[in-house]
């Protein structure tokens, strides 16, 4: 069905390849599939152009301004990657208020350094082992914690205002029979809340940290606590 079309009709093959999958979640060819041959093709209309992917991509959609996104440094890790007690995977801190993407990475690193400093000082010299992402893996068990942690280096560093934080929870490695267990990773130890605590949980750190994304918190099959949650806060859910 894509064969003779060109490279250049992007929104006409997207179009094509949903019109052909029809259904409303994609199930049929698959999202994968579809993104695969999307991605093909908008980097053959790049090369059929000569002109950077990035470029081809903002031209596509109108955009005329082109900056490079917010940085955004996962600093503690837990959940699945590392050995810690943290059910949450990842702790971010994004420099929003930078001036320019050069400035986001200076500010970062800075943050980064400072936090090891206050690891290092709080729990000791091997706490400031990294997890599988680069991150520090402090042996601690409260998901709040961790945000207290990030709070105090922005404000050590002098960045408060200027830094925000983001968490990648990844629920779904604690979900199970539709509750999520806090205490998944602590032997004999079962700490099971339901999505819609969940839920309160983070907005109770929303109220207390300056938080501007929340990433995986939910199970992906938990829709009644996606829909509740992403309905009441107004930061960026994905």
């Amino acid at each position: 069905a894509l064969i003779g079309k060109s490279v250049l009709d992007q929104q006409g093959i997207d179009s094509a390849m949903i019109k052909m999958d029809g259904t409303p979640n994609k199930g049929k060819l698959g999202a994968n599939a579809i993104l695969a041959v999307s991605m093909a093709v908008s980097k053959a209309g790049a090369a059929e152009k000569d002109i950077p992917l990035y470029k081809y991509l903002a031209e596509l959609s109108g955009n005329s301004k082109i900056i490079l996104p917010v940085p955004a440094f996962n600093v503690i890790n837990g959940g699945s990657h590392a050995g810690n007690k943290l059910a949450f995977q990842e702790f971010m801190i994004l420099p929003t208020g930078a001036k320019s993407y050069k400035e986001a990475m200076i500010i970062g690193a800075e943050v980064y350094h400072t936090l090891k400093s206050i690891i290092k000082s709080k729990y000791g010299q091997d706490a400031t082992n990294v997890g599988d992402e680069g991150g520090f893996a402090p042996n601690i068990q409260n998901n709040e914690e961790g945000l207290v942690l990030l709070t105090e280096a922005i404000a050590k560093a002098n960045y408060t205002g200027i830094v925000e934080i983001g968490m990648d929870v990844a629920a779904s490695e604690f979900f199970k029979d539709d509750k999520y267990d806090l205490d998944f990773k602590v032997p004999g130890s079962k700490k099971e809340i339901t999505g819609q605590q969940l839920g309160d949980l983070y907005r109770s750190y929303l109220k207390k940290y300056p938080i501007v994304s929340i990433e995986d918190g939910f199970d992906q099959d938990d829709m009644g606590s996606w829909c509740d949650f992403t309905s009441s806060v107004g930061i960026q859910v994905v």
